[in-house]
């Protein structure tokens, strides 16, 4: 959390002491600057003191006008110029959230910062929009360059990447043209790419595009999908279950787990229990469908091959293997020994 040596609720009470009590009243329920931290909107504030939304609006911009032409603004320069650097240390370009939250999770001081902000024309403010969220920054060029390279990135990026934080952090890097070296720091990269709405990170860190189930994860489904994706090879569904439960402190009834893993098309059943990932490669269906694919695929096949090519796909006992290439209905054997799918 950055540290600062201000005190922004009392920078913040100087300076209003420049503006007449109604308008003080106005600034202080629109930021809310108060003992209530809620921000109130213009209606609501013309409600109050009835008067339309509009005139409100103009005593609000008065106000600011006035406190930047008062000697109080520009005795407290300090305290802006103290908020600058801070920006700067933390990139120079921040997500707002971000931004206020690394002050202080009190919203009362968070409101009070937001509003020395808002008063200093050194800070600029970016309204979110399809691509990125609400954000700050104090240098120009570098707010440019830098979402140039967010686009870029997620231009590049397929809807089923995973992509471990030290990669994704190296290839937005390596979009960034120019880049200032103060800048070149792992926890300035990882701001910077917190401000897209268009990649994200999930629970486990690592990144892809936020939309993805693989980052977002919705339900039990996807859950299993970066448990087992993570586990990196065959693991029962009683384990997936536990897993679940302590990597993203969700319930998980083991039966529901199961009936999951059974429904969705991205998990096939590899032994007792077992379930691996359909990316990676195994055969779906039975053992005996397993069998008759690879017989299709690899032409006739000695009883040790058969086996062995099995085995790469089914965790299952040999003696399962063979009991079902011996079923004539499905499989039959040549005078030199070798099984195929019966016609």
């Amino acid at each position: 959390m950055a540290t600062l040596t201000i005190k922004p609720k009392l920078v913040v009470k100087v300076l209003l002491k420049s503006l007449p009590p109604r308008a003080q009243e106005v600034i202080v329920k629109r930021y809310g600057l108060g003992k209530n931290s809620e921000k109130m909107t213009l209606e609501s504030i013309g409600k109050t003191y009835g008067i339309t939304r509009e005139r409100v609006r103009q005593i609000e911009n008065y106000a600011i006008a006035n406190i930047q032409k008062s000697k109080e603004y520009g005795e407290q320069s300090v305290a802006f110029r103290e908020l600058e650097t801070a920006i700067s240390e933390m990139g120079g370009i921040i997500a707002e959230e971000d931004l206020l939250d690394s002050f202080s999770k009190d919203l009362s001081i968070q409101n009070h910062i937001y509003f020395l902000l808002v008063l200093d024309r050194t800070f600029k403010w970016q309204k979110e929009d399809e691509h990125f969220k609400h954000r700050w920054h104090v240098d120009d060029a570098t707010s440019k360059k830098v979402e140039e390279a967010l686009k870029k990135l997620y231009k590049n990026l397929k809807d089923d990447d995973i992509i471990p934080e030290s990669e994704m952090i190296d290839t937005f890097l390596n979009h960034i043209e120019g880049l200032n070296d103060q800048y070149r720091n792992e926890e300035i990269l990882k701001r910077w790419l917190s401000i897209s709405k268009k990649v994200g990170k999930n629970p486990l860190g690592e990144w892809g595009v936020s939309h993805s189930p693989n980052i977002k994860a919705k339900g039990m489904r996807d859950y299993a999908f970066l448990v087992i994706r993570k586990h990196g090879s065959p693991i029962h569904f009683r384990e997936v279950a536990k897993q679940i439960e302590k990597l993203f402190n969700r319930k998980a009834h083991v039966a529901t787990t199961h009936n999951e893993l059974i429904k969705d098309p991205r998990f096939v059943l590899v032994g007792r229990g077992l379930y691996a990932l359909s990316e990676w490669g195994y055969m779906s269906g039975v053992v005996k469908d397993v069998i008759k694919k690879v017989l299709e695929k690899h032409g006739p096949l000695t009883k040790k091959e058969a086996i062995e090519k099995v085995l790469k796909e089914r965790y299952v006992k040999e003696n399962t293997i063979l009991v079902n290439l011996q079923n004539p209905k499905y499989f039959k054997k040549d005078k030199d020994g070798r099984y195929s799918v019966a016609a």
